[in-house]
């Protein structure tokens, strides 16, 4: 704290002598906390890479807005049969791709059927599940005939998984993406920044900004001192810990506490012993007091959740009563479970502020009731291949900021290792199911039943702590999708 303070004090009188020249300036350099492991959101899992290229590089023939809504992108209208089967798109025309080679519907029908193939590596092939064929009626008109109507199919299209790219360069987006957005890529610093640069030749609406830098950002204190120095204009998510009452109260910054749709979870590998079993699940959910694990992990911003949906959705059913905070009755289950003495196990984690400090609480709450936790912090390339890939692993701590994702916990050979036929029909009719209230209900069943089986420790619901220089204009202050959409953001006159 005495660090953060004093970078605080000598941070104002840096910041004052650079006011003057940001008046005028149309650039801007933002912090994030993660680099990216490459740039292609199509192959990978990692919210980093949408964070960057997400709307800005790439688009989808819809998008997600601020707000969390569907709205055109690459497809300016569409129209749907009456059967809810076949949607007819109709695409912009004189779309370009930053290297210069025209968007046409061929692009379309290729980014879809590679993201559908068996090779395929797209993380989220199950949004292209319901898709049976893809046809190119004109340059301009893309069919797209479903096996069974799909409620969730425009959303789903919004995705950054779902964006569209062209044949001619998608084998090399990982390092040098080409999409058709409002910004291209310009260069990549490995371990420092990447920055993206205007599109003079962007379809739409031309991007205020001429230039962003997204600069990585992994240490607090060093966030903190960049914000306050000037270095950086903007932190989309900030992890400030103890230094967010200082900034709050400076008025030269604005502080939005916002919403994510990331589900934060004491990950649990389900298939492997002791924790295929109920009452070691169970146990495991009594021990937790999230009332301390929000309040430092989350600076005590986050919201509590006792499944895996966000407190935002209307079929949100609040389950934190499930399990109750009793380290008494979670010896107890230990101990039906055959596991009087406890046990040790391995508590595997990410770089990130919400994992490694939540992890330090968590660790000591089952060491109360009688779990001995080994904690291996992890990079997160090691995370995405030992965990979330490989499944080796016991216990981890992550947040699950896909959209609307509660349908992961029906996918075979994912890496909590769960399986519920019952669960799985809910996901089936879900899946086929379009009238909302109908949505709702078999939404509100999906959560009852993953509180019941305690397939996880359900934590909170991640915040988006947004700092930005008070001048600025159009960065978001929800995160519906793991996106930083720079495409109205600007510096006010």
């Amino acid at each position: 704290m005495q660090k953060l303070a004093t970078a605080f004090g000598a941070a104002t009188i840096l910041f004052a002598s650079a006011t003057a020249a940001m008046s005028e300036r149309t650039d801007l350099v933002l912090g994030v906390t993660l680099e990216p492991p490459h740039l292609d959101p199509t192959a990978g899992a990692a919210a980093a890479i949408d964070e960057i290229v997400y709307a800005n590089i790439f688009e989808g023939l819809t998008r997600i807005g601020p707000n969390g809504q569907v709205l055109p992108a690459l497809a300016e209208r569409w129209q749907v049969s009456d059967d809810g089967t076949v949607y007819t798109f109709h695409l912009r025309e004189g779309v370009t791709f930053h290297d210069g080679t025209t968007f046409d519907a061929e692009d379309v029908k290729f980014s879809l059927e590679r993201a559908m193939s068996e090779e395929s590596t797209n993380a989220q092939k199950v949004l292209f599940s319901a898709i049976e064929s893809v046809e190119v009626a004109d340059p301009a008109t893309v069919r797209v005939t479903l096996a069974h109507p799909q409620g969730s199919f425009l959303y789903n299209m919004g995705w950054g998984d779902a964006v569209i790219v062209a044949p001619e360069t998608a084998d090399h987006n990982r390092e040098h993406p080409v999409g058709t957005g409002p910004y291209r890529f310009e260069n990549w610093a490995r371990g420092s920044s990447l920055t993206i640069v205007r599109n003079a030749d962007y379809w739409g609406a031309p991007a205020a900004l001429e230039k962003a830098v997204f600069r990585f950002i992994p240490d607090t204190a060093a966030a903190v001192t960049a914000l306050l120095s000037g270095d950086v204009q903007a932190f989309p998510n900030l992890q400030a810990g103890d230094a967010l009452p200082q900034i709050q109260a400076d008025p030269r910054f604005e502080v939005v506490i916002g919403a994510t749709e990331g589900e934060t979870i004491l990950a649990i590998n389900n298939g492997k012993k002791p924790f295929d079993e109920l009452k070691v699940r169970q146990a495991i959910s009594h021990a937790l007091d999230r009332e301390e694990i929000i309040l430092g992990a989350s600076s005590g911003n986050g919201v509590p959740i006792g499944s895996h949906f966000s407190p935002a959705n209307e079929a949100y059913v609040d389950l934190t009563g499930s399990y109750p905070h009793d380290v008494e009755a979670a010896r107890t289950l230990l101990g039906e479970a055959g596991y009087p003495d406890g046990f040790s196990a391995t508590l595997k984690l990410p770089p990130t502020d919400y994992a490694r400090l939540g992890g330090e609480i968590v660790a000591s709450q089952l060491r109360e009731a009688g779990i001995e936790l080994e904690i291996i912090p992890m990079e997160w390339a090691q995370w995405l291949e030992q965990v979330f890939t490989n499944k080796e692993y016991d216990l981890s701590i992550i947040s699950h900021t896909e959209p609307n994702d509660i349908n992961i916990y029906a996918r075979d050979d994912y890496y909590f290792n769960y399986d519920n036929p019952e669960f799985d029909d809910v996901m089936a009719k879900l899946e086929v199911t379009t009238e909302p209230k109908e949505r709702q209900e078999l939404y509100r069943r999906a959560q009852q039943i993953l509180a019941e089986d305690a397939v996880n420790g359900f934590l909170f619901q991640l915040p988006k702590t947004g700092v930005w220089d008070a001048r600025l204009e159009g960065l978001w202050e929800n995160a519906p999708i793991q996106a930083n959409d720079l495409t109205e953001v600007r510096w006010a006159e």
